[in-house]
C-alpha cells in the first residue's frame, strides 16, 4: 500500500521513545514516604506525591511541547513516569496496611498462596499497554488468587483513595483469577481490557498464573467470537461518532480511521498471535506468515504517531479529556503542530488534510490487517470456482458467497481485473470479499497503467453512472484507486473547507452527491425534491450529468474560481473517458455554471424579470435547465442534513418554471402592464363576495411591483386583512400563517410606513426567535405598509408553536411602539459556541447596479449573529434608501443576505459618493472597523 502522509511538519523529528527516567527518583520517593521502615503521615505523604506527580506532568508536557517528543512517546513517557507514582503507592500501602494483615483468604491447599502480598496490582485497558494521555483515566486491577479478605479489601480502599486525592481518574475492579476468565467470557469489554494486562507491583506470581489461565481461556473459545463482538462494537462506535472518517469536525479517538479502530487491529492481533507490537507480523517467520510489509508497518507507526500527537495537544489546550476536534481547536492545534499557510491553503486546512489522510490510511489499514488476521488464525477461506463461465473467464472465484480474485490471477499483470471485480460485485449482487479489499488496496497504485486504457475507461464510467454508483465509488475511492486512475481527484481527498456549511470534506461530498443523483433515479425523493425526481427522467444527457456531479468540486482547493478552474478539468477528462464531444462540452458548462441556479434562487429576487431573463440567456435551453435543477439539487442535498428544507425547495422549483417559461416563449417579451392586469383580474376573481367599494379599493392599492409579487391567493388573504383593519381603523395588524409543504411561517405586517420600518420588525423577529429567510416590502398607495416576512425556528423549521407566534406578534407591536428595547433585548440572545467562533468570515459588502433594471442590489456577506438583519437593514434606512425586497440565506455561520433597494425618488443609486457612503455603513453594521468614505466604490 502506498502511503504518502509524510511527517507533521514540526514534529518531523520528535522521538517517539521515552527519556529514561533518572534511576534515583522512585527510590527518592518511596524513602520519602516511608522513613526507618515506618511510613509518614498521610497528608505528608500526599503533599510528597502531588509535588512528584506535578514534576512528572509538567516534565512531559515541556519535553512534547518543545517537540523533543511525538505524541507516542509522550504517552509511552508518561505511562512509565504513572507506573512510578502508582508503585510508590503501593509501597507506602503496604507500610499503613501490613502485608500479613492485607492478605487473601487463601485456603492452606491453594498452591502458591502465601502469608505475605497475595493479590497482583495490574494496569489495564491502555496503560496498561504503556500508553496514557494527560487526561486519561488509569484503569487498575486488584488480582488475587481468592476473594480478599477485609484487611486485603481496606488495603485496596486505601490505595485508591491516595489516587483520587492526587486528582486522577482511576477505573478499578477487584477480582479473583477465576472471576476474569468468567467475566471476560461474558463481555467483550473486559476480555479486551485484560488483552493489555501488565504487571505494576504486588505478587507477581499472580499475575503469571492469570497469564497463563487467560491464554489458555483465549485459545479455547477462539478468535471467531472476539472478532464478531469487537466487529460488532466498531459498528455501534461508528454510528455514535461519524461512520465516514472525512467528518470536518472529527472524533480522533472514537470516529472512523481514529485511534481506537488502530487499537482494534492489535487486540485482534494479540488475541490471535500474542504479540506485542504491530511491526512483529512483518516477515515470512512472523507470526501468520508475514501478514505486512515493512511499508505497511510504518503507515500504522505513523498515524498511531500523529493521532497520538494530536490527541496529546487537545489535551493539553482544552485541560481535560477532548477527543473531538471541533472548530474552534482545529487553528490552534494545527499552529501547535506547525502547520502554516502554503500558497493557498491555510495552515489549518493542510493540518486537517494530513489528519484524514491518516484517517482514510487506517480505514484501508482495518481493510487490509483484518481480513488476513481473520484468515491466518481461522484458516484459509473454501475458494471455489465463481459458478458462472463468464465470471470464471474474468478471474473471478468465490468463498463464504463473496467475489474475490482467483487465485492463479495477478493484479499487476491485468490492473483492469480491479475494476471488472467490482463490476461483477455489482451486476450479481455480490459482496466484494475481505481478501479482495486487501488486494485493491496493495495493487492500487496499478490504477495509474488505465488512464490510457479506453477499456477501463468505459469500465469506469459504467460504474460512475450504473446501480448503486455511490457505494462503489466510496470503494474505489477507499482502497486509494480514484486517486490514482483520476490525478486530479487526488488533490481533493481530504481537503476540507474551514467553515460550518460543509460536513464533510470535498471527495466525499462528492461521493454524497453521487448518491442523491442515484436515490432520484430510484424515485426515493419524490416528495423532498419532486420537480428534480421528475426531471431526472428526462434528461438526454444521463452520462455527461453524472460525470458533471463527479467533477462539480474537482477543482476546489486551487485557488481562484473552483468552477472555472473545473470546467477546464472537464474538457481535458471527458474524452479520455469515452465521452462524445457534445457531452464533453456539455459536462463543462455544467461545472462552470453548477452554482447560477442556487446563487439566483437564494440571492436574487425571482420576481424580477431580469433576474430570470438572465439565466435564460445564459442556460439557452431545456435540456440543460434540466440538468442544471437536478445538479443544483444534487449538490445541496449532499452538503449535509440541515442544508436542505422545503423553504429552498420551493424557491428551486418556483425559479425552474419561471425560467422554463421564458425558455417555452412564455415571457420573450415580458409585457408588465398586462401581467398587472391579469393579477388583478385573478384576484378578484377570488374576491366575488367583498362588497365592490371594498374591493375596488384595494385594487386601487398596489403599486404594478406589488401585484407581480404575489398569487391570486395571496392577494386575496391581503385585501380581507386590508378590509379588516380599516374597519376596525387598526393600526397595525400582524397575520400569521403556517406553510408546512415549504417549512415556513408567513408573517404579514400591515401598518402606516415609516423609515426603519423593516429593520424594527427584523430585530423583534430576531428577540422571537425567528430566522427571516425571505421578505417582500410594499407600500401602499395609501401610505400604508404591507410587509410580508418568510420566517423559520433555529431548526430551519416552520415557526409554528402557538404560544411563540403569540409572543411575536406582541413583540412587533413592542418594537414599532418603542416599548421594546431592541439592542438591549438583542444582546441578550444566546450567542454562538466557541467552537464556531474559530471560523473567520470577513464582512464584505457588493453594489450591483446591472442585477436589476429598477434597482441597486446589495449584497453583504458576514458573520452570522443575533439581530444582524436588525443591524443591516437600520444602516439601509439611514442611508435614506427604501427596501424592496429582501432574501437571506445562511450557510453555517456565514450570512448572505441580498436587498434590492431605491432611493427616496424610486430611482437606482448610482452616486459613486453616495454608494462609498452606503458601503462604509454596511460594513460598519457587520462588525468591520469603521472604513473612511471614499468616492471610489466599488459597483459591479
Amino acid at each position: 500500500m502506498t502511503v504518502s502522509l509524510g511527517q507533521p511538519p514540526s514534529s518531523a523529528a520528535a522521538s517517539v521513545l521515552p527519556p529514561a527516567e533518572p534511576p534515583e527518583v522512585l527510590p527518592d520517593l518511596i524513602a520519602g514516604l516511608v522513613e526507618d521502615g515506618r511510613p509518614v503521615a498521610r497528608d505528608i505523604a500526599l503533599g510528597l506525591l502531588r509535588r512528584q506527580l506535578g514534576r512528572i506532568q509538567g516534565r512531559v508536557q515541556r519535553a512534547f511541547e518543545a517537540h523533543d517528543l511525538s505524541g507516542l512517546g509522550a504517552a509511552r513517557w508518561l505511562a512509565a513516569l504513572t507506573d512510578g507514582i502508582v508503585g510508590a503507592i503501593h509501597t507506602y500501602t503496604l507500610a499503613q496496611v501490613p502485608p500479613a494483615a492485607a492478605g487473601a483468604q487463601v485456603p492452606p491447599q491453594e498452591p502458591g498462596g502465601t502469608t505475605e502480598e497475595t493479590f497482583s496490582l495490574i494496569a489495564t485497558g491502555g496503560y496498561g499497554r504503556g500508553v496514557l494521555a494527560p487526561y486519561s483515566d488509569i484503569d487498575l486491577l486488584f488480582l488475587s488468587d481468592a476473594p480478599l479478605g477485609p484487611q486485603g479489601r481496606r488495603a485496596v480502599e486505601f490505595l485508591l483513595y491516595l489516587l483520587w486525592d492526587l486528582g486522577l481518574k482511576v477505573g478499578h475492579a477487584t477480582r479473583t483469577i477465576g472471576e476474569c476468565i468468567e467475566d471476560a467470557r461474558g463481555d467483550v469489554t473486559i476480555q479486551t481490557a485484560l488483552i493489555d494486562a501488565r504487571f505494576l507491583a504486588g505478587n507477581r506470581a499472580v499475575h503469571d498464573r492469570f497469564q497463563d489461565a487467560f491464554l489458555a481461556a483465549r485459545k479455547a473459545s477462539g478468535l471467531a467470537p472476539f472478532l464478531a463482538a469487537k466487529r460488532a462494537e466498531r459498528t455501534t462506535r461508528h454510528q455514535r461518532y461519524g461512520e465516514s472518517p472525512f467528518l470536518v469536525e472529527p472524533h480522533v479517538k472514537e470516529g472512523r480511521g481514529g485511534l481506537r479502530d488502530l487499537q482494534t487491529l492489535y487486540w485482534l492481533a494479540r488475541h490471535a498471535f500474542g504479540v506485542q507490537r504491530m511491526p512483529e507480523l512483518v516477515g515470512p517467520e512472523s507470526p501468520g506468515g508475514g501478514l505486512l510489509t515493512p511499508q505497511e508497518a510504518r503507515s500504522i507507526r505513523r498515524a498511531w504517531n500523529f493521532l497520538w500527537t494530536v490527541r496529546f495537544h487537545l489535551h493539553y489546550v482544552t485541560g481535560r479529556a477532548e477527543e473531538r476536534l471541533t472548530f474552534d481547536l482545529q487553528p490552534v492545534v494545527g499552529a501547535r503542530m506547525g502547520y502554516t499557510r502554503h500558497g493557498v491553503q491555510d495552515g489549518v486546512e493542510r493540518f486537517m488534510k494530513h489528519l484524514f489522510l491518516t484517517a482514510r490510511d487506517v480505514v484501508r489499514l482495518t481493510r487490509l490487517l483484518e481480513p488476513a488476521i481473520e484468515r491466518a488464525s481461522l484458516g484459509p477461506p473454501a475458494v471455489v470456482p465463481a459458478g458462472d463461465a463468464a465470471l470464471s473467464h474474468a478471474g473471478m472465484a468465490l468463498a463464504d458467497g463473496k467475489v474475490l480474485f482467483a487465485p492463479d490471477r495477478q493484479v499487476g499483470a491485468d490492473p483492469a481485473i480491479m475494476l471488472r471485480l467490482v463490476r461483477a460485485a455489482r451486476d450479481r449482487g455480490l459482496e466484494i470479499h475481505p481478501l479482495a479489499h486487501r488486494a485493491l488496496i496493495r495493487n492500487a497504485r496499478y490504477a495509474v497503467q488505465l488512464r490510457d486504457d479506453p477499456a477501463a475507461n468505459a469500465l469506469f464510467l459504467d460504474l460512475l453512472t450504473g446501480k448503486d454508483s455511490p457505494r462503489w465509488m466510496r470503494v474505489l475511492n477507499e482502497v486509494g484507486f480514484l486517486s490514482r486512475f483520476i490525478p486530479d481527484w487526488a488533490r481533493i481527498v481530504g481537503l476540507m473547507q474551514f467553515d460550518t456549511y460543509h460536513v464533510f470534506t470535498v471527495e466525499e461530498h462528492t461521493i454524497e452527491a453521487i448518491g442523491v443523483l442515484s436515490a432520484l433515479e430510484r424515485n426515493e425523493l419524490n416528495e423532498i425534491a419532486p420537480v428534480a425526481s421528475e426531471l431526472i427522467g428526462q434528461v438526454q444527457s444521463r452520462r455527461a450529468l453524472y460525470v458533471a456531479v463527479m467533477l462539480h468540486d474537482i477543482a476546489k482547493g486551487r485557488g481562484g474560481d473552483h468552477s472555472e478552474l473545473g470546467a477546464q478539468v472537464a474538457l481535458e477528462l471527458c474524452p479520455r473517458l469515452g465521452l462524445s464531444p457534445e457531452e464533453t462540452e456539455t459536462v463543462s458548462w455544467l461545472v462552470l455554471n453548477h452554482l447560477l441556479i442556487s446563487a439566483t434562487a437564494f440571492k436574487r429576487d425571482i420576481d424580477d424579470p431580469k433576474t430570470i431573463l438572465d439565466i435564460a440567456e445564459t442556460v439557452q435551453s431545456p435540456e440543460r435547465l434540466r440538468l442544471l435543477l437536478v445538479l443544483t439539487v444534487a449538490d445541496m442535498r449532499a452538503v449535509g442534513p440541515k442544508v436542505w428544507n422545503g423553504w429552498k425547495a420551493t424557491l428551486l422549483r418556483e425559479l425552474y418554471w419561471r425560467v422554463a417559461e421564458v425558455l417555452a416563449g412564455g415571457l420573450s417579451v415580458p409585457e408588465r402592464d398586462t401581467r398587472v392586469a391579469r393579477a388583478r383580474a385573478a384576484a378578484a376573481s377570488l374576491l366575488e363576495t367583498m362588497a365592490k367599494p371594498d374591493l375596488d379599493r384595494f385594487l386601487g392599492l398596489g403599486y404594478p411591483g406589488y401585484w407581480l409579487s404575489f398569487d391570486p391567493e395571496t392577494h386575496a388573504r391581503h385585501a380581507e386583512m386590508i378590509r379588516d383593519a380599516e374597519a376596525d381603523q387598526a393600526p397595525l395588524t400582524v397575520r400569521t400563517r403556517v406553510i408546512e409543504a415549504r417549512s415556513v411561517t408567513e408573517v404579514t405586517v400591515y401598518c402606516s410606513d415609516h423609515p426603519g420600518l423593516f429593520s424594527r420588525i427584523a430585530g423583534a423577529l430576531a428577540v422571537a426567535g425567528a430566522s427571516i429567510v425571505d421578505a417582500r416590502i410594499h407600500t401602499m398607495t395609501n401610505g400604508m405598509a404591507l410587509d410580508t416576512f418568510w420566517v423559520q425556528d433555529a431548526a430551519g423549521g416552520a415557526f409554528d408553536a402557538p404560544h411563540r407566534l403569540a409572543r411575536l406578534a406582541v413583540l412587533i407591536e413592542q418594537s414599532l411602539s418603542g416599548r421594546l428595547r431592541l439592542e438591549q433585548e438583542i444582546a441578550k440572545l444566546r450567542r454562538e459556541p466557541a467552537r464556531l467562533r474559530a471560523v473567520t468570515i470577513p464582512p464584505r459588502v457588493v453594489l450591483d447596479n446591472h442585477a436589476s433594471n429598477t434597482h441597486t442590489v446589495i449584497e453583504v456577506n458576514g458573520r452570522d449573529r443575533p439581530g444582524l438583519l436588525h443591524a443591516v437593514t437600520a444602516a439601509i434606512s439611514e442611508q435614506g434608501l427604501q427596501i424592496a425586497s429582501a432574501h437571506i440565506t445562511t450557510y453555517g455561520v456565514r450570512a448572505v443576505d441580498v436587498f434590492y433597494v431605491k432611493d427616496v425618488f424610486g430611482l437606482k443609486v448610482e452616486n459613486e459618493r453616495k454608494l462609498a457612503s452606503l458601503r462604509a455603513a454596511l460594513l460598519l453594521a457587520l462588525g468591520a472597523p469603521e472604513v473612511p468614505v471614499e468616492t471610489g466604490a466599488r459597483v459591479v
